[in-house]
């Protein structure tokens, strides 16, 4: 451990999280070193309208890039990878990783023109890496990915473990085991603060192991009489091994279908993650020449998303394959929550075009379980690490709320545990922490190719267009006199049907010529004022007339 220098302080804090589900990012600072821990991403909210994705906001990494030593990468899932390229293109520090996680992480460089510039270091659970004043460690863990990592990190004040996202799985598809001895040594050194997955904080239990679902898949694959198609996170690597592992006893073949799944399944058969048997991948449009009884379609989409694989063949708008009556389709994943309605289309969907549909929660369906550790699990963790301090991390607020509760119960002090914002910092000094200064955090929106361009006023904007729609009204003045040369014109998109509300249209044309009027006799005729009192006089009279507030764009021309 370097040489702890009175002056400074450990700093921990979120950058993403906390309090949500996703964009995970999370930094550890003592004095002039920087650590990242995981760069992810997440999916834009119902209101977030227009928006792809959402990235954190690293102002402050770029305020201080001269301190970031490097990113650690826990594992291969897009909530801890996918910010990675909009991060790099800015801050380019190396990136540590595992075989499959950086194998995943190299295809989105590739994508971004960032391959050949970022560097990138291969670790594993015995790897030791020195970034400046911190030194990080690595144990096993069990998670829907293979390849996930938990991160020690020792510091001159003490040392910060992360667990990543965790269960504990004792019959793992893999036959990789998290490392229970390892992290029981981790927590008899002594940990000064736990970083620990919340999100299922809310789960009393255990979370069942994985290998439940293969068997599960096994039976339905062996009662289904026709095609089989089942939809996956194309990240959850066992459960696509568990799906070629049924569709091999059931003698089927499996067409993969979806643009990530052909990815991890091509990223994961070539480092050796995946089992498959010669000749069991076949092409999509191979699928109709095939027996009903012998397919299996693994595809994207089970979280309804509407250009996915699923979504597009439930809506009968896929190019190669068609859902027919008596398939069976397999939805193996939760919905992420925000997520319901589009699932519940989908599956609603499928029933319509007569598909035998297996869905629902794991406990339900039988297809899926959780790849993160339930209440039991999340005490275990606490009672192997036993941290003086505990941040519960990677959730929303009630999450992190009930993972402290379990962190008194397993007899951490209440005025030990941290429940964070991201942008808030813990400083650690001499044995003590408290709340620091808060650093800027927040959403950065992604919408096609401008990064962070779309900001608040963007998004309110676009709600109001969404709601009520847009009025526009053109009008060209004479620059002599200031008299109404041409127009006014009104056009309307979104708000009225024009053919149906000529009346109202006629009247709103009336005002604007009057307000226009009354405003040149007062002698006003700064353009500021005239639109201000345009928008004005129409809003109030259509408010009266629909109770709907369009907006309202006066355009507002001098010849």
């Amino acid at each position: 451990m370097s040489k702890k220098n009175n002056q400074d302080k450990l700093l921990i804090f979120a950058l993403g999280g906390v309090g949500e589900i996703g964009k995970n990012m999370y930094a550890i600072q003592y004095g002039n070193d920087i650590v990242i821990v995981d760069a992810g991403l997440k999916f834009p909210e119902e209101d977030m309208l227009g928006i792809d994705i959402v990235i954190p906001d690293i102002s402050y990494l770029l305020e201080n890039r001269d301190k970031v030593r490097g990113i650690l990468v826990t594992h291969g899932h897009e909530d801890h990878i996918g910010g990675l390229p909009f991060v790099l293109k800015n801050l380019n520090v190396p990136v540590f990783g595992t075989k499959l996680t950086l194998g995943l992480i190299e295809g989105k460089l590739k994508e971004a023109g960032l391959l050949g510039e970022t560097k990138r270091i291969l670790i594993n659970a015995d790897s030791e890496v020195p970034l400046g004043s911190i030194t990080a460690t690595f144990f096993k863990t069990n998670h829907s990915i293979p390849d996930s990592l938990g991160v020690c990190l020792d510091t001159p004040e003490g040392r910060v473990v992360h667990t990543g996202d965790f269960k504990f799985d004792h019959t793992p598809v893999n036959n990789e085991f998290a490392d229970l001895q390892r992290i029981a040594e981790i927590g008899r050194q002594g940990v000064l603060a736990l970083l620990s997955d919340s999100t299922n904080a809310e789960r009393p239990g255990y979370t069942p192991s994985e290998s439940v679902v293969g068997a599960n898949l096994e039976e339905i694959f062996k009662k289904a009489t026709q095609r089989v198609v089942i939809a996956t996170f194309a990240s959850n690597v066992h459960r696509v091994q568990q799906v070629i592992n049924a569709a091999a006893a059931t003698r089927r073949k499996i067409a993969v279908v979806g643009r990530s799944m052909v990815n991890v399944v091509s990223i994961a058969g070539e480092l050796g993650y995946l089992n498959i048997p010669e000749g069991m991948i076949i092409e999509p449009e191979e699928v109709n020449k095939m027996a009903a009884d012998r397919v299996v379609i693994l595809c994207t989409g089970s979280q309804g998303e509407p250009m996915s694989a699923l979504t597009r063949m439930a809506r009968s708008t896929h190019r190669k394959i068609d859902i027919l009556p008596g398939d069976t389709v397999i939805i193996a994943a939760t919905p992420i929550p925000g997520n319901e309605r589009h699932v519940g289309r989908t599956v609603d969907e499928l029933f319509r075009l007569g598909a035998n549909v297996i869905y629902g929660p794991g406990s339900v369906s039988g297809v899926h379980v959780s790849g993160h550790g339930s209440q039991e699990e999340l005490k275990l963790m606490l009672n192997l690490i036993k941290p003086k301090f505990f941040i519960p991390i990677h959730g929303e607020y009630r999450m992190l709320r009930l993972h402290a509760q379990l962190g008194e119960a397993v007899g951490i002090e209440r005025e030990n545990i941290f429940i964070i914002d991201n942008g808030d910092t813990i400083e650690f000094q001499n044995g003590s922490a408290r709340k620091g200064s808060k650093v800027q955090a927040g959403n950065v929106l992604i919408d096609g190719l401008g990064v962070g361009d779309v900001g608040n006023i963007v998004l309110r904007d676009r709600k109001l267009l969404s709601q009520d729609g847009i009025l526009v009204v053109v009008v060209t003045l004479s620059k002599q006199d200031g008299t109404i040369l041409s127009g006014p014109d009104i056009i309307s998109r979104g708000f009225v049907y024009v053919r149906e509300s000529e009346g109202l249209l006629d009247e709103a044309n009336r005002i604007v010529t009057s307000t226009l009027h009354k405003l040149m006799n007062d002698n006003v005729n700064e353009w500021a004022s005239l639109k201000t009192n345009v928008k004005d006089a129409l809003g109030r009279f259509l408010y009266e007339q629909t109770r709907r507030r369009p907006m309202i764009l006066p355009i507002i021309m001098e010849v």
